[in-house]
């Protein structure tokens, strides 16, 4: 890891901080702590940290602001990190831009195994990601090919838009709402329906066991994410 690899930590609880940031240095990251949205965007004018940890309970403005300002016209990827556990504070955050969400108390280990996925992620959209693998599957979003155990998989249209669109994003949790949008249109942002069957044929056709998915994952409530 380059010893300039910087993250943003945004939180006012001191102790969280010094958690944060001390997990981060024995990770080689250099951490930039900001206890205010003020600081925050002051920090992020300043150095353009790659990543940004933030809590959403700041004491002059609200997180999800904060992410917006982070996310707006950057490759910062911001990782929510918040007591708040509700599934319209999850889907807030990641529709205004959030690669990833986690509620308090976390894991350290598990928290800088998602921010090292996040970074992949972004260094992929750098690169114009066009192929995409896991387990015997590979996704050539170029070609619109998919191939299982290099069989080629025919699938939907409706199954390869829900597809690519987990795969050029993978790892990130795309929310229902976007991906109704994208796919079937603002018409049908609602019908949650609509993707519960589609998942569940792409499952059947990709995944090892369909009932227990390992990479076409459900996020109750918010959405879903391809896992690698």
């Amino acid at each position: 890891m380059n010893e300039v690899t910087q993250v943003l930590v945004v939180d006012d609880e001191m102790q969280i901080r010094r958690l944060l940031c001390a997990a981060l240095r024995r990770s080689g990251y250099q951490p930039l702590e900001a206890a205010t949205a003020r600081e925050a965007a002051h920090l992020n004018e300043l150095y353009h940290p790659v990543a940004a940890l933030v809590d959403l309970g700041l004491p002059d403005r609200d997180g999800l602001e904060l992410v917006s300002l982070l996310t707006k016209g950057s490759a910062c990827a911001v990782i929510v990190i918040s007591a708040r556990d509700g599934t319209s504070e999850k889907v807030a955050a990641l529709d205004l831009g959030a690669t990833d969400y986690v509620t308090k108390p976390f894991d350290t280990e598990e928290l800088l195994a998602r921010l090292r996925s996040a970074l992949r992620r972004t260094q992929n959209a750098e690169q114009e990601l066009t192929r995409v693998m896991f387990a015997d599957v590979e996704v050539d979003l170029s070609s619109r090919l998919v191939k299982k155990s290099g069989l080629e998989v025919h699938l939907t249209p409706k199954e390869y838009a829900l597809l690519s669109a987990l795969a050029a994003r993978p790892g990130r949790v795309i929310t229902h709402s976007n991906l109704l949008k994208a796919i079937w249109g603002p018409a049908h942002v609602d019908d949650i329906e609509y993707l519960r069957v589609t998942a569940r044929a792409l499952r059947l056709k990709l995944e090892p066991v369909p009932s227990r998915p390992q990479f076409i994952r459900n996020e109750p409530g918010v959405g879903y994410r391809l896992c690698q």
